[in-house]
Order: structure tokens, then sequence, then C-alpha cells
């Protein structure tokens, strides 16, 4: 009897959970129950390049929404071409799109996933700022500032 009424209880519980995130869009909830990415941006750096006609860029995308999306592409006036890239196993590669969970976050960092500055139409210098486009799977566009910090910038955020 005693594990019966156990099961049965962790059922209840297990369907009010359940439920308690199915909240309808006219809900009122504007938090994480929704049925939507509610995404925003911080951290957002340039380190100043050193070289060449490329530089990489950092930021984080956090979702406090209740659905996934996911960041498919940058555009941005000072480069011919924004690229995003993943890093496994310490190598960099291009990909389509990097994902951004629900109620969490996208990091891109030095030694990390980043973005990819290429084909620089002019070198920005630290002190400037980079603005930015980010496009989303589900979301619409957001722009983004980026400060253009020293080569050597390691930010106390951990990026």
């Amino acid at each position: 009897m005693r594990r019966r009424l156990g099961s049965a209880a962790a059922l209840v519980i297990a369907g009010a959970l359940a439920l308690a995130g199915c909240g309808g869009s006219d809900s009122g909830d504007s938090g994480s129950g929704s049925g939507k990415a509610e995404l925003s941006a911080g951290s957002a750096y340039m380190p100043q390049p050193v070289s060449g006609d490329m530089a990489a860029g950092f930021l984080t995308v956090t979702n406090k929404g209740g659905a996934a999306d996911e960041l498919t592409s940058v555009t941005s006036d000072i480069a011919g071409q924004v690229t995003v890239h993943e890093t496994v196993d310490g190598a960099m590669q291009e990909v389509k799109s990097l994902e951004i969970p629900a109620g969490g976050r996208l990091e891109l960092k030095s030694g990390g996933d980043h973005l990819m500055f290429e084909q620089l139409k002019s070198k920005p210098k630290e002190g400037q700022t980079v603005s930015v486009e980010l496009h989303f799977a589900h979301s619409g566009p957001m722009k983004v500032e980026m400060p253009v910090k020293p080569a050597t910038y390691t930010p106390k955020t951990g990026h």
C-alpha cells in the first residue's frame, strides 16, 4: 500500500510539473515559462586585430524563454563577412548555426565558439565600437555594440 501511494504521489507531482510549463500565450507570463525564446546579448567585445584582415568577436547570448533558438548568422559593416565558428578538440570550424538552449546561454569566448570577422574593410582600434547584427532561426535580428579591447584582453567574466 505504501509503495502504491508513493507511486501515485510521484505521478501527481510529475503531472503538476508538466502542466506548470504549459501556460498559454495569454497567461501574462513573460518569464522563463513562455513558449518562445527571449534573447538578450551581453559581455560583447572584439580584441583589436594585430595583423591581416581578420578579427574575432565574443559575446554571450542569454535565453530566458521557454524555447530554444539558434544563432544562424551575423552581419557587420566592418567586414565582408562574419562567420560563426565552434571549437572542437582545439580546432575551429565554421558552422551554419549554434544552439541557444531554452533557459540557457550561448557563450562565444576565446578558445571556444566565436565569431570571425573576415575581409575587414578597416582595422578596428582599441576604444572604438563595432556594430553587429545577430540573426536567429526563430527570433528577430538583434543589434549589438562590441567595444574593441586590447589584443591581450581577458575579461573577468571568464570569456
